[in-house]
């Protein structure tokens, strides 16, 4: 069997889309374990279906590199939003995608006829340790976890949020392990390690399904909205997140309502042969 894909990216976060609008995939989970493998296969952090939906202009699953289905990828949404501009599935600068964690809007940046990025309308961060989850009664504010203090946040997936010093040299692998697999939390959780810049972010993140990745759009949001909590960062304001692939901006409001911006590019077509 042979499929058609669309290799992008967005500051750095890198994933295999798939039309699923002129093919259908049976085992995505299967397939994104095989094409996500880097030196021997395609190589990403994982794969992404751009599908039909009846409730907006496209709806997106993610997968992540060893198979498991997320809620939602910021970095990736833009590029779907992308794919189905490009694609000539949408011929309009505002459209929306439907994603496991509800119906996203996003407005275009267009250059030259193609789309160069996005803002997209993140929705309301939230600190209910049920909507997050996390096993706690309370909000999660400043817990300790092993060596580091988390903020515990939910951007439609969990995130706990680390603020400390000297990101750029730290071994974020050991506490994010240890995050993750904490029972706290049933779904596990993706890692942000921060460092405060000003009135801006510096990033680093352990995402769960495929470890250390060089952005994540849901992370950056995730973060900018704890330090805004923690009064680290002031509300109303678009605060730039720094992160090994790139910038992105993000605007947390006093009611946590998150909006990101940043950049979506394609980088190759191809074909993968999945063989029986």
């Amino acid at each position: 069997m042979k499929i058609e894909f669309v290799k992008m990216q967005a500051t750095g976060n890198d994933y295999i889309y798939i039309d699923c609008f002129k093919q259908n995939i049976g085992n995505p989970s299967e397939l994104a374990v095989k094409m996500s493998v880097r030196q021997f296969s395609v190589g990403s952090d994982g794969v992404i279906l751009v599908m039909p939906s009846k409730i907006a202009d496209g709806r997106m699953r993610m997968f992540n590199a060893d198979g498991s289905e997320g809620k939602m990828c910021g970095n990736g949404i833009r590029c779907v939003a992308k794919f189905l501009y490009d694609e000539g599935y949408v011929k309009k600068d505002t459209l929306t995608v439907e994603t496991a964690s509800g119906v996203k809007a996003v407005k275009l940046d267009i250059k030259y006829g193609k789309c160069v990025g996005a803002t997209v309308d993140m929705g309301y961060a939230s600190f209910n340790p049920k909507d997050i989850p996390v096993l706690f009664e309370n909000e999660v504010i400043r817990q300790k976890i092993g060596d580091f203090e988390y903020t515990c946040v939910s951007m439609g997936n969990p995130h706990g949020v680390c603020f400390t010093e000297g990101i750029d040299n730290m071994d974020i692998q050991t506490p994010g392990n240890l995050l993750q697999n904490s029972p706290l939390f049933p779904q596990s959780v993706n890692a942000e390690f921060c460092e405060v810049d000003g009135e801006n972010l510096k990033m680093r993140v352990w995402e769960r399904g495929s470890g250390e990745t060089l952005a994540c759009g849901t992370g950056a949001c995730a973060s900018v909205a704890a330090a805004v909590k923690t009064g680290r960062l002031p509300y109303g304001k678009e605060i730039k997140v720094s992160l090994k692939g790139g910038d992105l901006y993000i605007k947390c409001d006093s009611d946590y309502h998150i909006t990101m911006t940043g950049e979506a590019k394609r980088v190759y077509r191809g074909i993968y042969e999945l063989k029986d």
